[in-house]
C-alpha cells in the first residue's frame, strides 16, 4: 500500500468528501421518505453495490472508456437521469389504498428499492469518473501491492465512507416521518417530496455539462 504520507490525506479528503451533501444522500433520503425505513436501508445498500461497479471499472482501465468517449458518456448519463426521473414519476403518482388505513399502494415497493438503486448508481458516469480521478491519486507504482489492488482498496474504504453517511440520512429521514403525523395526507406529501426530489436529481443530471 502507499505511505503513510500519502493515506493521511486519502482518509482526511475522503471524509470531506463523504460528508458534503450530494446526489447519493438525497437519493438516500427520498427513498426513505416515499418508501419508509426498509426502502430507504434497501437504497443505501444499492448504491454501496453499485459503487463496487464504478470501483472494478477504473482499476481495470474501463472507466477511461467513459471519459474517452464523449457519446458514450452522454448516453450513460442521459440513460441514468430517464432512470430517475421515471422513479420519481412512479412515486410521485403512486395512490393511497382505499380504506384509510394510510397505506400506500407503492408502484416501487421496498423489496424493488435496492435492485433499482443498483442501476441509479451503474447508471451515474459522475460516479464513475470521480473514481476515475480521484483514486489513482493515492496510489504508488513502488508499492507492495500492484495499481489495480490498491485501487481496489482504496475504493472499498471511499465507498464505506459514503455510505456511512448515506445510512445516516436514512436515519434522519425516518426521524422526521416518526415526528410527523401517520395519515394519507402526510403520507402522501412525503411520497410526493421523495419523488420530486428523484425527477430532480434525474434533470440535474441530465443537463449537466459534466
Amino acid at each position: 500500500m502507499p505511505s503513510f504520507e500519502i493515506l493521511m490525506p486519502f482518509f482526511i479528503a475522503t471524509a470531506i468528501f463523504a460528508c458534503i451533501p450530494g446526489p447519493g444522500m438525497l437519493y438516500a433520503a427520498a427513498r426513505t421518505l416515499s418508501g419508509g425505513r426498509q426502502a430507504g436501508w434497501l437504497a443505501a445498500i444499492g448504491l454501496h453495490i453499485g459503487g463496487y461497479g464504478h470501483i472494478v471499472a477504473t482499476a481495470f482501465g474501463l472507466a477511461v472508456v467513459l471519459s474517452a468517449v464523449p457519446v458514450l458518456y452522454g448516453a450513460v448519463k442521459l440513460a441514468g437521469a430517464a432512470y430517475l426521473v421515471w422513479l420519481g414519476c412512479r412515486m410521485f403518482v403512486a395512490r393511497d389504498l382505499p380504506g384509510g388505513t394510510g397505506s400506500v399502494r407503492r408502484s416501487t415497493g421496498p423489496r424493488k428499492a435496492m435492485s433499482q438503486s443498483i442501476v441509479v448508481e451503474l447508471l451515474n458516469p459522475k460516479t464513475a469518473l470521480f473514481y476515475l480521478s480521484y483514486l489513482p491519486q493515492f496510489t504508488a507504482l513502488d508499492a507492495a501491492f500492484p495499481v489495480w489492488l490498491q485501487i481496489l482498496i482504496l475504493g472499498t474504504i471511499v465507498n464505506l465512507l459514503f455510505s456511512v453517511t448515506d445510512i445516516l440520512c436514512v436515519l434522519l429521514s425516518e426521524k422526521a416521518m416518526r415526528l410527523m403525523a401517520a395519515s394519507q395526507a402526510t403520507n402522501r406529501l412525503a411520497r410526493r417530496f421523495g419523488g420530486s426530489v428523484l425527477i430532480a436529481l434525474g434533470v440535474n443530471l441530465a443537463v449537466s455539462r459534466q
